[in-house]
């Protein structure tokens, strides 16, 4: 079910049948009493509304008989659409529609964004979590009460995330990334099987619940799998074993903390990063940024790298510093440079 389906349709139903009767009417006039387009126009127009201007010109029997099947077949149908017309526009159905398709002319400008499927606790959170970056990102979810709960600036995709019309309103041909944090793991699975064939380069976070989900997620197309239930028992455990760790961790990645923000950063083909030595690259001494690891294009991941190790095109650097300092070190890694530093002119 796409987004703007259920009204939409039938909206557009009610305005076809509409002009499809004064088309058969208008023709049946021309045919049969042998008038021009616009007399056979303005005698339909004034019989379904029922107005009783009287008859454009002198009615045969079987214009007579015509106007009366048009009668007995068109007023009542014309009130009916009528009456839900201004029932629509009364309740704000038409409103409704109107930003729908808004909506959907949005959507369908994105590149790049990534699709959020299911809006419940966590699907809110990281909802929450792209606006503030912002990033570019769709809702999917098919129950009409979330979808009231949803903020109204976050575009929202109604419908069943499994099937792939939906995926396909939502853009996923042109999305960087998914993630599907839906209740069921076999819905988790489904839609990473679909967005995986409709999309193959399409970066896939999937959720699970059973264990035995993890390796079927994987198989299915997943690039990585979390379980929240795991990961909050672990950080429960943590916070009684090693709360200054938690402590740590909740400081350089919640938000709210000062000013300090733990980053992943990648150095591009053009970057003046690329080939230069971690202590050469002056991040530390120009920007106060550190880099607490960096993961090797291979996927090796270093941890507490050493001034000496050579940062190349493709390594994500971990790092952290104050949010202002991490952007500008984005900016660097990406190419253009904003930052004065020996290594970066």
């Amino acid at each position: 079910m796409s987004y703007t389906a259920p009204v939409h349709s039938y909206f557009w139903r009610i305005i076809c049948i509409l002009v499809l009767l004064m088309g058969v009417g208008t023709l049946g006039y021309h045919w049969i009493e042998g008038w021009g387009l616009t007399d056979s126009l303005y005698m339909v127009i004034i019989t379904l509304s029922t107005i009783g201007y009287g008859e454009v010109n002198q009615l045969s029997d079987a214009g007579r008989w015509f106007t009366m099947a048009l009668i007995v077949g068109g007023v009542s149908l014309v009130t009916y659409s009528v009456g839900t017309i201004t029932r629509m526009v009364v309740e704000g159905e038409l409103q409704t529609l109107m930003g729908r398709r808004r909506t959907m002319s949005k959507i369908r400008r994105l590149k790049d964004h990534y699709i959020i499927c299911g809006y419940g606790r966590i699907g809110g959170l990281i909802a929450q979590e792209f606006d503030r970056r912002p990033l570019p990102f769709v809702v999917v979810e098919r129950d009409e009460d979330r979808v009231s709960r949803i903020p109204q600036q976050y575009p929202v995709v109604v419908g069943d995330a499994t099937e792939e019309s939906v995926l396909l309103d939502a853009g996923i041909e042109r999305a960087k990334g998914l993630v599907t944090v839906l209740q069921s793991d076999a819905d988790n699975l489904f839609v990473t099987l679909t967005a995986r064939e409709l999309n193959p380069k399409l970066l896939i976070i999937a959720r699970y619940e059973e264990p035995r989900s993890e390796a079927k997620l994987l198989r299915a197309g997943a690039d990585k799998v979390v379980s929240p239930y795991i990961i909050g028992g672990t950080r429960m455990a943590m916070a009684i074993l090693r709360p200054a760790v938690i402590d740590f961790i909740e400081l350089a990645t919640q938000s709210e903390s000062l000013g300090l923000q733990m980053e992943e950063v990648l150095v591009v083909d053009d970057s003046p990063l690329a080939g230069v030595k971690l202590v050469d690259s002056s991040i530390r001494s120009e920007l106060d940024i550190m880099i607490v690891a960096i993961k090797k294009r291979s996927g090796h991941m270093e941890f507490n790298p050493s001034g000496t190790t050579v940062l190349d095109v493709g390594d994500r650097l971990i790092a952290i510093g104050e949010r202002g300092q991490l952007r500008k070190l984005e900016v660097i890694a990406h190419g253009p440079v904003s930052v004065a530093s020996p290594a970066m002119e």
